[in-house]
Parts: C-alpha cells; sequence; structure tokens
C-alpha cells in the first residue's frame, strides 16, 4: 500500500510540472488547469487512503471528508457566482485560506509536540511555516479589501515604522527563544508569534497603493506556498513539499517579472512608496478634443488595421464580450484586429487575458507589448478601452512623472488613438495622462460596453 501512496503521489506531483508547462501559455490554460486540478484530486484521495491504512480515528476522518466536502462545494459556488471584475478579490480570499491553513497547521502541531524531545530542525520548520502563513493570510485579506474599495492606502510614517519593527521582531524572537532568553512554553511561543505575524501581515500590505497590488497578489501567493512547502517538511509529505516550492518559485519569478514590468523594484513596491513628482510641478492644461460614437464607427469602417488596448474599466463595465463582437465585425469588413495586453493590466497577473478569453477571443489575436511596439505606427487606430497609465507617454518622456520609466504602450505613435472614458478621471497612478492631449488623440466618453454596443449599431449601417 505504500507503494501505491508513494506512486500516487509522484503522480500529482508530475501533473502540477505539466499544468504548470501548459498554463505559460493563454491558449492552454485551461487544459492545464484541469492537469494540476486532476493532480490535486489525486492528491487529496491518496492522503485519505493514507490516513485510512494508519489507522487515524474515524472521528478525525469524519471531519476530513466534511471539511473537504464543504470547501468543494463553497469554493465551487464562490467560483461560479463570481464577476471577471471580482476575480482578483476571490484570488486574494483563497490565498488568504491556504495561509491561515498553513498557520493552522503550526498551531496543531505545536501543541501536540513535545518540546523537550522534539528536534530543534521540526521547531524552526513549523515556525517557519506559522509566520509565512499568518503574513499570507491577513495580507491577503487585506488586498482583497483593497481591491473592493472597503480599505484605503495607509502610508504613514507610523505603519510603516510599525511594519518593520514587527518584522525584525519576527526574525529575532525565535533566536532568543532557542537561547533560554524567552521562558515561555513552545505552545505559547508560537501563539505570540503567530500574533505578531498577522498583525504584520496587516501592516505589510496597508502602505501599499493599488497601482501595485497585482504584484502583492503574486508575492503574497508565493509565501502561501513556501508555507505550504514547510508544512509539508514537517509532515514529511513529498506531495505538499513539491507543490509549495512550484507556486513559491513561479509567484517569485512572476512578482519580479511584474515588477520589471512596472520598473519598480521590489523593495520599492513593499515599502510602498512611489516616485513623487520634482517640486510640486502643476500639471498642464490639456485640450481634450472629443469623438462621437458615429465618428468613431466611420473611422473604423475605413481602418486596415486596428488595435485593441484593454483595462480594468473593460471588466467594470463587462464589456469583453460585446469588444469581441466589433473584432468579429471589423474582421469581416477585412480589417485586421490585434489585442495589445501591457504585463500589468487589470487587478491581477493575467487578468485581461483571462478576460478576452472569457469572450471566445482566438489566442492569437493577442500581442505582447513589445510586439505591439513594433508595430504601432502601422495600425490605423487604437482603440484604448478602460486603460490609462499603461499609455501614458510621460513614462518615456517625462522624467518628473511618478510613472518615469514604466514600459508602456506606445499608442501614441499609431495614426488615430481613440481612448473610451467614463470621466477624466486618473488612473492607479494618479497622474495625467499627456496622450490625451495629442492631437491624434480623442476621448469616447460613456460607458465602454454601451459605447462599443452603439459602435457596432452603426458600423451596421454603414
Amino acid at each position: 500500500m505504500q507503494a501505491i501512496i508513494e506512486i500516487g503521489y509522484l503522480l500529482a506531483t508530475l501533473s502540477f510540472l505539466g499544468g504548470l508547462k501548459f498554463m505559460s501559455s493563454p491558449k492552454n490554460a485551461k487544459t492545464g488547469n484541469l492537469i494540476a486540478a486532476s493532480g490535486m484530486t489525486l492528491a487529496v484521495v491518496i492522503t485519505f487512503i493514507s490516513a485510512v491504512t494508519e489507522t487515524v480515528p474515524y472521528t478525525n476522518l469524519i471531519i476530513l471528508f466534511l471539511a473537504i466536502a464543504v470547501g468543494t462545494v463553497v469554493g465551487k459556488r464562490l467560483s461560479d457566482k463570481v464577476e471577471m471584475t471580482g476575480m482578483p478579490q476571490l484570488v486574494s480570499l483563497f490565498n488568504a485560506t491556504g495561509g491561515g491553513c498553513a498557520m493552522l497547521l503550526g498551531l496543531v502541531e505545536a501543541n501536540q509536540m513535545d518540546a523537550a524531545t522534539a528536534i530543534l530542525g521540526n521547531k524552526i520548520l513549523l515556525i517557519s511555516g506559522l509566520i509565512t502563513g499568518a503574513v499570507a493570510l491577513t495580507g491577503s485579506i487585506i488586498a482583497e479589501r483593497k481591491l473592493a474599495g472597503k480599505v484605503k492606502d495607509r502610508r504613514t510614517k507610523l505603519v510603516i515604522f510599525s511594519a518593520r519593527f514587527l518584522l525584525l521582531l519576527m526574525f529575532l524572537l525565535p533566536g532568543l527563544y532557542f537561547i533560554g532568553f524567552i521562558p515561555v512554553e513552545f505552545t505559547v511561543f508560537m501563539y505570540i508569534l503567530a500574533v505578531i505575524a498577522m498583525v504584520y501581515g496587516v501592516l505589510f500590505v496597508l502602505p501599499i497603493g493599488g497601482a501595485d497590488m497585482p504584484v502583492v497578489i503574486s508575492l503574497l501567493n508565493s509565501i502561501t506556498g513556501i508555507a505550504t512547502a514547510f508544512a509539508g517538511f514537517v509532515y514529511g509529505n513529498k506531495v505538499m513539499i513539491a507543490g509549495g516550492i512550484f507556486v513559491g518559485a513561479a509567484g517569485i519569478l512572476l512578482t519580479l517579472l511584474m515588477c520589471k514590468a512596472m520598473n519598480r523594484s521590489l523593495m520599492k513596491v513593499l515599502a510602498g512608496t512611489f516616485k513623487k513628482s520634482k517640486g510640486g510641478a502643476v500639471e498642464e492644461e490639456q485640450e481634450i478634443k472629443g469623438i462621437s460614437v458615429s465618428e468613431t464607427a466611420l473611422a473604423l469602417s475605413f481602418a486596415q488595421r486596428v488595435a485593441i488596448v484593454p483595462g480594468y474599466g473593460l471588466a467594470v463595465a463587462q464589456a469583453q464580450h460585446t469588444c469581441g463582437q466589433l473584432q468579429q465585425m471589423l474582421e469581416k469588413r477585412n480589417c485586421e484586429v490585434d489585442y495589445i495586453i501591457h504585463p500589468v493590466a487589470g487587478r491581477m497577473p493575467g487578468h485581461m487575458n483571462v478576460l478576452l478569453a472569457e469572450a471566445n477571443v482566438e489566442y492569437s489575436r493577442l500581442k505582447e507589448m513589445d510586439e505591439g511596439n513594433e508595430n504601432m505606427s502601422q495600425y490605423d487606430m487604437v482603440l484604448v478601452i478602460g486603460a490609462n497609465d499603461v499609455v501614458n507617454p510621460a513614462a518615456e518622456n517625462n522624467p518628473d512623472s511618478p510613472v518615469y520609466g514604466m514600459p508602456i504602450i506606445r499608442a501614441h505613435e499609431s495614426k488615430q488613438v481613440v481612448v473610451m472614458k467614463r470621466s477624466m478621471g486618473k488612473g492607479y497612478a494618479g497622474v495625467q495622462n499627456d496622450l490625451f492631449g495629442l492631437d491624434n488623440c480623442s476621448i469616447l466618453f460613456g460607458d465602454a460596453k454601451v459605447s462599443l454596443q452603439e459602435i457596432i449599431n452603426q458600423l451596421k449601417l454603414i
């Protein structure tokens, strides 16, 4: 039986690797998810079988089965009901449950462990898993609240100082405990660490701005993976170790890639700092040119090549399906349509890719930022839907701008730009978009879904 269990865990681990490989491409991401989910299902079944063969009390088995059943039902209902605008919040909540699980495992094992005879390595693993899990738990909850607009940024000196102080405590206290400077029982010490780590998780995320939330979500996901790996070492569970390492490593790599895409160092993101304009420079008044639906439709009717730059506003308006309909109509008119995706567009990694996949947009139509920029001058029109900071020319030509240095989609280099916006509100970075004042840029005000539908209706008449 032990051999079957080990083989099952090996197959589950291989499925995680295969799932990650497939998920590296939006085209095969659904298949990758199914492969990884199948592996996780296998791992859960094998773990349940292992518990039965090791004569675990039936009461514990019933609790385990009920927990799996409740988690399955709740998770399915939440994922079915959530809209794309709420997907980042759901991801954060799911991540919080993973962190909370790692923290509880640390507390449960600490209660059962004989601290006098336990080896130092196991204690260190328990502490590491507890701390990382607790930070991921509360940090993810605060990230979810900020994404939902329920919690505002708190970039005060007190918050930042407190967070750094608690971080220092989390590094120092275990060492002081092991050399005998903290005369309390190991279980009590673990509860103290859990409280400190949970408070740190809150203070860690509070100062970080909304524009950096995709990076924070990815980093917290990585922390949860690391916590899972620590728990796997404690239990000697190979699939927990492998899965945790995969999630942790993938999360760290994705975090660094997104920081590069924003021209931001990870340390600045974690510190909640953002470059400020020099000398409090006053923003120049822009001459905004409006454009009507009929004028936009007429310009599109003559276009041979169009690029669509989606942003979070597309998700808010639930306009992805209407956008896909516009694409199909233009293609029937022999117009080539591409979607240019910025690495940090939306509120979480891959948000726009998932949004467009929901509207059955072919993967071949999705272009990465660099590829789109190379061909930007060939586009007759760029339709910017709900994006702001990722098309701001100030990132390239205004050294005093807070977004200076961030790689952008150079929509301004196309022949004509139409930006669909509800109002002249600023993006997450809170700075003026220089694109709006350029001669080749016009603003189409209104709800994106309504405007797109009206454009489609007008095109049918042309």
